[in-house]
């Protein structure tokens, strides 16, 4: 049986924060060099203040826009008040990946123990689109990625992955 292609996705990096620029978003630039290094490309990058709502208009916008495959969030998934990035998520899920916050927390686990517990990293599907929502340190992004998102947005890892059930995401979207 013939070796599958890497096929690269298009990611879209979001940093929450009421604090951050560019030049200090240390866990959005360990996003991209790791998306990039693995052969993806960066479809867009940006940064957005705590706000429910604000965070839900960015997502719906990425999700709207179809040369976007992948959005990844970095922030806002803890437990203080400011931190609202998953429910901001949820509120543009069309279906939740419950075993990515598990997964994560498994991952997490071996790193930093319990407080692991404190995270509410969460992922899920919209239009045809993957959203993740990442803890703001450049640690959490990294184990997440090289743990999780690198080998499952790699269309050659097997036994399945995301990348290729991605034609078939906004399937209920084409029904007549």
């Amino acid at each position: 049986m013939a070796e599958r292609q890497f096929m690269p996705c298009r990611i879209a990096v979001l940093t929450v924060s009421d604090t951050r620029s560019l030049a200090q978003d240390r866990s959005g630039d360990m996003l991209v060099a790791r998306l990039e290094a693995a052969g993806h490309i960066l479809a867009d990058r940006a940064i957005t203040p705590d706000d429910r709502a604000g965070i839900g208009e960015h997502l719906t916008r990425w999700i709207a826009t179809p040369e976007i495959d992948v959005i990844l969030s970095t922030g806002g998934t803890g437990l203080t008040g400011r931190d609202v990035t998953v429910e901001a998520h949820r509120d543009v899920y069309e279906k939740e990946i419950d075993a990515f916050a598990t997964m994560f927390t498994l991952v997490s686990m071996q790193k930093i123990g319990t407080s692991a517990v404190q995270s509410r990293a969460c992922a899920g599907v919209a239009g045809g689109t993957y959203l993740f929502a990442l803890p703001g340190s450049p640690s959490a992004c990294r184990d997440a990625w090289d743990e999780i998102l690198g080998p499952q947005l790699d269309y050659r890892h097997k036994p399945c992955n995301f990348v290729e059930i991605m034609p078939r995401l906004d399937e209920h979207l084409r029904r007549k």
